[in-house]
């Protein structure tokens, strides 16, 4: 298992932390049941941290002409037509994907493409499977102009357990779905903002796939 750069420095001072807590612990403490009750929880706790800085090698297999690729693994929450007034200022259909902390926390650029605007908002911490989370919560805003000349925008939301969002994304860059856009750490979401005629393949409360998953096809 490939473990994704964001979180190669966390985990080994994470490491290192609990080895000198349970160094003294297994060395010490008595009766020895108890050092090694604490042992397992430690384990099993750095277990889940590196579960979650997973980075698993994705290559989209099928036609990216036109096509809208899940940027992240979750679950379908929001599908329905908005006015995104931060950027288009008109009316798009928003398709949004919550991340639980089990989730793999990558996200991949969702349409190939030139980056034309990348944009970070400071904000709230509220949990990222409300609707008020799009426009209130911490978040970065990518929007990619595709080969046919449309503009998706993409955007990540930080959590109420994210405290950082990562962005690779610079304006004027090119990108494809196979690449990385960035990554969120602990629990978030991510809006994607498309074109009001685009043919939408997802439903509500479906699970998707980072990289794998069509969401929408491009008119």
């Amino acid at each position: 298992m490939k473990i994704h750069q964001e979180g190669k420095n966390i985990l080994t001072i994470l490491l290192l932390i609990l080895i000198a807590i349970n160094l003294p612990v297994y060395m010490f403490l008595q009766p020895i049941w108890i050092a090694y009750t604490i042992i397992s929880l430690s384990i099993i706790f750095y277990l889940l941290i590196l579960n979650f800085f997973r980075s698993p090698k994705r290559h989209f297999k099928g036609d990216t002409k036109n096509v809208v690729v899940a940027p992240a693994d979750g679950t379908v929450v929001a599908l329905e037509e908005v006015l995104e007034d931060e950027y288009f200022h008109d009316k798009r259909i928003q398709v949004s994907i919550f991340m639980t902390v089990f989730n793999v926390h990558a996200n991949w650029f969702p349409v190939n493409g030139t980056v034309t605007h990348v944009h970070h908002q400071d904000g709230r911490f509220m949990a990222a499977y409300l609707p008020k989370s799009s426009t209130d919560n911490e978040r970065s805003t990518v929007v990619i102009k595709t080969p046919g000349g449309e503009e998706i925008l993409m955007r990540q939301i930080a959590g109420a357990l994210a405290r950082r969002i990562v962005t690779y994304a610079e304006p004027g860059e090119e990108c494809h779905i196979d690449q990385h856009v960035g990554f969120i750490k602990f629990g978030s979401r991510v809006d994607l903002f498309l074109p009001i005629d685009s043919e939408i393949l997802v439903s509500l409360k479906e699970k998707t796939v980072g990289n794998m998953t069509v969401i929408a096809r491009l008119k």
